[in-house]
């Protein structure tokens, strides 16, 4: 029997058009979302961004966007699904934050379990936000990579979080937790590997959003 190459062609490459049509109205959706905010089929949106995500940034580098906008889409497509849920956990809440956020002078030790354990001594942002979290009921963990990430869940079983990293970071890591917990994204201010900022009163914001 001889394969109709030609006909498989054809169908191939209808298929590969009717995915890049897909994921435009899924980018739009999105887009539209994200700086409006007002969400649209969030899930759709979504499931065709994560099913598509390589091809998703592409397309935004072919026309002149910044890649990342897949990530914030997601990012705050997902806060924004995730939010009524996220107010209603009264317990068994935490915060994970990035160690790039220490002060190059940190004296904290990194616990294998748990990570680095905040002196509270001043130098950066953290003793501010684990002063806030105490007062609000959340627990804190400065985290050296998503590994710990995955031994807290499994130790602790929380029941919400509150992720600080950069987009990228966090589009992966929210999408890995959230079918353990609710969660909520905040993204850093400033990139890198050690040093980062962040928007303090922002993370404080997402805490009081539980008292709301």
């Amino acid at each position: 029997m001889q394969i109709p190459y030609e006909l498989l062609g054809k169908i191939f490459i209808l298929l590969a058009i009717t995915a890049l049509i897909v994921l435009g109205i899924a980018l739009l959706l999105g887009a539209y979302s994200f700086r409006k905010q007002r969400i649209l089929f969030p899930n759709f949106v979504l499931f065709i961004l994560y099913l598509f995500y390589g091809p998703a940034k592409w397309m935004c580098r072919i026309f002149g966007i910044k890649d990342t906008l897949v990530d914030e889409i997601l990012v705050e497509v997902r806060n924004a699904v995730m939010l009524e849920a996220f107010r209603k956990i009264k317990n068994g809440r935490v915060i994970f934050l990035p160690q790039c956020l220490r002060h190059p002078n940190c004296k904290a030790r990194c616990d294998p379990l748990i990570g680095y354990e905040c002196k509270m001594c001043g130098l950066c942002d953290i003793g501010t936000i684990y002063k806030a979290a105490n007062e609000r009921k959340f627990e804190v963990y400065v985290i050296p990579g998503g590994s710990f990430v995955k031994k807290i869940i499994k130790a602790h079983r929380p029941e919400s979080c509150i992720g600080v990293a950069c987009y990228p970071e966090l589009a992966e890591s929210m999408q890995g937790a959230s079918p353990f917990m609710i969660v909520q994204g905040v993204s850093l201010l400033q990139d890198g590997c050690y040093n980062t900022r962040v928007d303090v009163e922002e993370v404080i914001r997402k805490m009081e959003e539980c008292d709301v």
